[in-house]
């Protein structure tokens, strides 16, 4: 017995221990029932309320969780936007670096394009590298490095255009057919080709491009662009190259690797 309703019942005895009417008697009962519904009610409205409350805090500690699991959510989120944002910076850079470029070398095959007309050279894209060719008859006489008025002519031209192109070294390689070398002073084509490259290269510094710009290569025979099986093939794997070289900023980040060179 609870201790409401233990209440209820000394109730009912102190009112028949006062003397009450039979009326009166049953107008107490009446209040002392209604008091039990009341009481019962409220019984049910605590359980219930007791039991919301169960529900609400099992809602709450599952919320709870959800929300730590967002905030683990929310932190990999950022993690991952910065990230992306670091890739997009990365190649929004790479592609605003590629297009200065290839506004330079178009640039500068604009300035080539008259002698390009006139058949003294001719411009292609190598890799990624500009690279400017002329035939070793326009430089040079056959079998000699010595250049001639015509090579000495078309240089000048050549060193002017070089001249206005900022931040940027040339390569000059010297290149032959596989004709081997009959006499003279050259052993090989790889000897005649390197002298051409140098005759090349001490002759741009001459007329005015700076000399910690220049380098002088020969490959001799050993990159043919053509058949050296005939007469036209020979004719223009005999020639000089000046490579528009790429700078460091255009080459790949390799820093990674320095701790596995050291």
């Amino acid at each position: 017995m609870t201790l409401r309703r233990i209440a209820i019942v000394v109730a009912l005895f102190s009112l028949s221990a006062c003397g009450y009417s039979e009326e009166e008697w049953q107008g107490k009962v009446r209040e002392i029932r209604d008091l039990q519904d009341q009481l019962a009610q409220h019984d049910q409205k605590i359980q219930e309320d007791e039991s919301r409350i169960g529900d609400l805090t099992t809602e709450r500690d599952r919320l709870q969780g959800q929300l730590q699991t967002l905030g683990t959510q929310a932190d990999q989120l950022q993690v991952n936007l910065a990230e992306v944002q670091r890739l997009y910076d990365e190649a929004k850079r790479l592609q605003e670096q590629q297009a200065a470029r290839l506004a330079m070398f178009r640039a500068t095959l604009e300035k080539f394009r008259a002698m390009i007309q006139s058949g003294r050279l001719r411009v292609r894209i190598d890799h990624g590298r500009m690279v400017v060719e002329m035939a070793s008859n326009v430089l040079f006489p056959s079998g000699s490095a010595e250049l001639s008025d015509m090579g000495r002519t078309t240089l000048s031209e050549l060193a002017a255009v070089l001249t206005q192109i900022p931040d940027r070294n040339f390569q000059v390689a010297g290149h032959t057919d596989n004709v081997p070398i009959g006499s003279g002073r050259y052993n090989d084509n790889w000897e005649l080709s390197t002298d051409r490259a140098l005759s090349v290269v001490r002759f741009l510094q001459e007329v005015g491009v700076s000399p910690g710009k220049l380098a002088a290569v020969g490959y001799g025979e050993f990159q043919p662009v053509a058949d050296n099986n005939s007469d036209s093939g020979r004719e223009q794997n005999r020639r000089i190259e000046i490579v528009l070289m790429p700078n460091l900023d255009e080459l790949p980040d390799l820093s990674a690797l320095e701790s596995e060179t050291q």
